[in-house]
């Protein structure tokens, strides 16, 4: 009995050696370029492509075991989109609204709070690769469009620029899915290069169509990035 208590205790204070040569805690920067697009869930409106944008941030990753980890951290994303649209606005000289088509550009910042799971391989070499999922809530900061309004007839086009704050949910919701390449430059420090999805899940728009009152605008933001950072 009193050898098995020993075995015992013997792989105990390996295991928690094992344990404690790895570090609780890692923190570091990232750069990201992005390119966005918003599909719509509105009749009659359209996407109108994808738009380039830019992300940085910051990321911490918390160790749960060996390889696996929760990642966290805070990021500031630049994300635009685009849509095309049935349209009435008011021009100034015009007694009555005009109708046209709006090809609104959208100019959107948010933080981001991601929570993924983490799971990286072994070392080959100085070389790991990594997979994560998990979600991201983000705060709207600003939100301003860029509007190209068209007459039915198409024979003029006003360009102006505004804040749409109201017309975008202040909060959003994404499912996150990334893989990417960890490479140790020390025992301390690696450089990291990872492509990431992020996958909108909650409708990002608010308001209705000016023309036809009964179509609520509904709309959700989808993007790729791909990021260059480093963790200490």
């Amino acid at each position: 009995m009193k050898k098995a208590i020993c075995i015992l205790f013997v792989l105990f204070l390996f295991s928690f050696q094992s344990f404690s040569q790895i570090k609780p805690f890692r923190f570091g920067v990232k750069v990201a370029p992005n390119i966005a697009w918003i599909s719509p869930d509105a009749e009659t409106y359209k996407n109108d492509g994808p738009v380039m944008g830019f992300s940085w941030g910051f990321l911490a990753d918390i160790t749960i075991a060996d390889n696996y980890f929760v990642k966290t951290g805070f990021n500031i994303d630049y994300l635009n989109g685009k849509l095309e649209y049935p349209h009435s606005q008011n021009l100034g000289t015009d007694t009555f609204p005009t109708v046209g088509v709006n090809n609104r550009k959208y100019n959107l910042r948010y933080i981001e709070v991601p929570l993924t799971l983490k799971m990286r391989t072994n070392q080959f070499g100085k070389t790991a690769y990594f997979g994560e999922i998990g979600f991201g809530t983000s705060f709207n900061l600003r939100a301003k469009s860029q509007d190209g309004f068209i007459y039915n007839n198409g024979q003029s086009s006003v360009e102006t620029k505004k804040d749409i704050s109201d017309e975008i949910t202040f909060m959003k919701e994404t499912i996150i899915l990334g893989a990417g390449i960890e490479y140790f430059v020390d025992q301390s420090t690696s450089l990291i290069f990872g492509l990431t999805y992020n996958n909108g899940i909650t409708n990002i728009l608010k308001g209705e169509n000016t023309i036809d009152p009964n179509i609520k605008q509904k709309g959700y933001l989808y993007n790729f990035q791909l990021s260059v950072g480093v963790m200490f």
